[in-house]
């Protein structure tokens, strides 16, 4: 019997309720409540749209992984804890969250509204409140109310440790995933064995930041941090102090995790973790969030320091990743000091050393990693070709990352192939939980080709899932502009520079507002502060030469005109140029200009028109 959408019943009966939701994160870590919305919901989803959301329903319901088959894997997934090397970005779970509002939003289409009633939201992990949030945007209300209590438990009894060890083992006995991240490490912590607790906790760490939970990784890597010295085990104090200090970078909290590093080198004698610490302390550096701290010639002299370390391992397979992973750090160093040539020859030697001295089959992301990182420097050096054929490898080895698809998918606009970019930017769009990233990509093609509909619709798709998406909320405002619908433009742009006051991008946007709204000098002041910022920007150029030219200045216009034109003779651009000489009584250079628009556009009857008059 199929099922269609649900009937339309009494609108004033309220929807009935699913199972009350403890959110509490001391009783299954990231997700629990989650999890317990995927339980609820998971016996009577249809099985082919819990195969569309198996990458977020698994991740958010470990426990139920038996019950929905993996259907979308990476390569990653299959792979020792060792050879994982890529960290989860920070924005992940917010995927995951975005992923599983669409299978609520589908379900409940399907089988009928629902009342969501979550307790002691104040003791929820971020991973919950975040997709309480999305919740809340992505499913409409009439579908799925959603009802939030603080501390709704009774305040916790007072249990001795032995009572926490007790609950603990039988805990253990269970062996369930969400009781190892959330319950076990808690009352492990308040139990009598020391370290009972830290190897809980080291499960949970781990566990957390192979998940991308970045915020949990934290709060226990820290917590265990207090029960492990570098005295008791010095490998699972590194290994805490590791995963810690990766999250706290993931996060963008570069000094808290600087400290930890330098902790690690007061306290140890290990080259392994001194050459470690090197290496991160120098992309901590060379990425800091804020530009302004970069510090590339500092990240090279700790990269460094990490490969002359790396070189006197005696094992050839462990030299041959160890030290390939430094130079590749090393190249991300040396673009940031302007050298990509140079850049380039380290990847290859870290190429070189992965195919000489790893076994077959070994390190299989390392290798990804590097064939990527060479085609993102292949086109930098205008060898376009060489990159598309490391990306066709990288895919083909790894169809179920996303991430590729969008690398591949950009260098193939680049090369005009318009179809092929697209559909990358939409195998992007099915192998991984949704992200923005290619519905703006794919509005960018659309707009070139004259969709400015379809690219505004990718546009406002890719803002519903991340309404922060400052690239997004950008090019929409600009859009929005064109189109003249200025009062959503200016809210685009003004949201947009709320998050992000020195976007240029944004500025140009709210110029092209203030132009069209009257407010000259406002406008010229977003221009002035944009190409401040960006000096090569020629959206910026071409639209304060259309403000010069509108405010009765033809030759400051021509000037705009021809630093936008530096970038490559674009027709419309041509065209403006040559209205402003013609203000500015240069008759004969605007004849040449609209000549030179008119071979690039030569069914342009705008130009034709001119050219004759």
């Amino acid at each position: 019997m199929s099922r269609g959408p649900y009937p339309q019943g009494d609108p004033s009966r309220p929807a009935p309720p699913l199972p009350v939701v403890d959110a509490d994160r001391r009783l299954r870590g990231p997700y629990t409540a989650g999890g317990a919305i995927v339980s609820a919901l998971l016996p009577t989803a249809r099985p082919e749209l819990v195969a569309r959301y198996d990458i977020e329903l698994r991740a958010v319901a470990p426990d139920l992984r038996d019950l929905i088959p993996a259907r979308r894997r990476s390569v990653a997934a299959s792979l020792p804890g060792a050879e994982r090397i890529l960290v989860h970005a920070p924005r992940r779970t917010l995927r995951l969250a975005n992923g599983l509002a669409e299978f609520v939003r589908e379900h409940l289409s399907e089988t009928g509204p629902r009342t969501l009633v979550v307790e002691n939201t104040d003791l929820a992990d971020p991973t919950d409140l975040e997709l309480l949030t999305v919740l809340r945007r992505r499913v409409p209300g009439e579908l799925l109310a959603v009802v939030t209590r603080e501390r709704a438990t009774a305040p916790e009894e007072r249990l001795g440790a032995e009572r926490h060890d007790a609950l603990a083992e039988e805990l253990e006995r269970e062996g369930t995933v969400g009781a190892r991240i959330g319950a076990i490490p808690y009352h492990r912590e308040r139990g009598g064995d020391p370290s009972k607790a830290v190897r809980a906790f080291l499960f949970a760490v781990q566990w957390c930041l192979d998940e991308g939970y970045h915020d949990a990784v934290v709060d226990l890597g820290e917590r265990a941090l207090r029960l492990a010295g570098p005295e008791d085990d010095p490998a699972t104090w590194w290994r805490l102090l590791h995963s810690t200090a990766t999250a706290l970078a993931a996060l963008g909290r570069e000094d808290e995790a600087e400290a930890l590093f330098d902790l690690a080198r007061r306290e140890s004698l290990s080259p392994t973790v001194h050459a470690s610490a090197a290496y991160a302390t120098g992309m901590l550096k060379v990425r800091h969030r804020d530009r302004t701290r970069r510090d590339p010639d500092a990240a090279l002299a700790l990269v460094n320091q990490a490969i002359a370390i790396s070189s006197l391992l005696p094992d050839p397979r462990e030299r041959a990743f160890k030290m390939g992973f430094d130079l590749n750090g090393r190249a991300l160093v040396e673009v940031r000091r302007g050298r990509p040539s140079r850049a380039l020859e380290l990847v290859e030697e870290a190429v070189a050393l992965a195919d000489r001295d790893l076994l077959p089959g070994e390190h299989p992301i390392h290798r990804l990693v590097l064939l990527a990182n060479r085609a993102q420097l292949a086109v930098m050096l205008g060898r376009p070709e060489e990159a598309l054929e490391d990306l066709d490898a990288v895919i083909a080895a790894d169809p179920g990352y996303p991430d590729y698809y969008i690398d591949r998918g950009n260098l193939l606009h680049r090369l005009g192939r318009m179809d092929a970019a697209v559909a990358d930017y939409e195998t992007a769009m099915r192998v991984g939980p949704p992200f923005p990233e290619p519905y703006y990509n794919r509005a960018e093609i659309r707009f070139s080709a004259g969709d400015h509909r379809g690219a505004l619709a990718d546009l406002d798709h890719a803002l519903e899932l991340d309404p922060e998406f400052v690239d997004g909320l950008a090019n929409r405002a600009g859009l929005r502009a064109a189109l003249g619908e200025y009062a959503a433009a200016r809210a685009d742009a003004e949201t947009g520079l709320a998050i992000d006051p020195a976007n240029p991008y944004l500025l140009c946007a709210l110029g092209q507002v203030e132009t069209a709204q009257g407010r000259y000098d406002r406008a010229r002041a977003a221009f002035d502060r944009a190409l401040e910022l960006a000096p090569s920007l020629a959206a910026a150029w071409a639209n304060r030469g259309l403000l010069s030219f509108e405010t009765g200045d033809p030759e400051g216009a021509v000037a705009d005109f021809t630093r936008a034109l530096g970038s490559g003779d674009d027709p419309a651009l041509l065209f403006n140029r040559a209205m402003a000489l013609r203000a500015a009584g240069r008759d004969g250079e605007a004849v040449a200009d609209l000549t030179r628009a008119l071979e690039l556009a030569p069914n342009d009857e705008d130009i034709r028109r001119e050219l004759k008059s």
